[in-house]
């Protein structure tokens, strides 16, 4: 059964991580429908590869892919899960931009859920993607 999380709710729960801030995550879309929630996330200084170049660090893309990946996941479950694994495969740099991530829920069964993450820049060229798995054990 999905939760009902609007998108308000979804973007008060992404703010209230310290860590989560660094992004300064802004939530575009909750689809309950597709299963699919977007967030932008903004460039600065604390996040680029080497100082000065505006290009993204790929720690961070990564750190972007599972906390989205976590919080589409909070469409089926109604909050974040614990991250199992995860994986990024980096496609092109992130240079001069801020980026858009859209996680679709694949599959939310009882004791895991898989979601893939897609990350455009504002050209939207896809620069990144992800998949990850969390543990949905005892939330259903």
């Amino acid at each position: 059964m999905t939760n009902i999380l609007s998108k308000a709710d979804m973007q008060e729960m992404i703010g209230r991580s310290l860590f989560h801030q660094l992004f300064r995550p802004e939530v575009l879309q909750v689809d309950h429908e597709k299963l699919q929630l977007t967030v932008k996330l903004k460039m600065s200084e604390t996040l680029e590869r080497q100082p000065g170049t505006r290009q993204w660090h790929g720690g961070a893309i990564s750190a972007a892919i599972d906390t989205v990946g976590c919080y589409g996941l909070a469409l089926t479950s109604g909050e974040p899960l614990p991250t199992i694994n995860f994986r990024t495969d980096y496609l092109r740099p992130a240079m001069n931009t801020d980026l858009t991530a859209v996680a679709t829920v694949r599959k939310a069964g009882r004791t895991i859920a898989v979601i893939d993450v897609d990350v455009n820049d504002d050209a939207d060229h896809l620069i990144a993607v992800g998949r990850a798995c969390y543990s949905t054990k005892g939330s259903n």
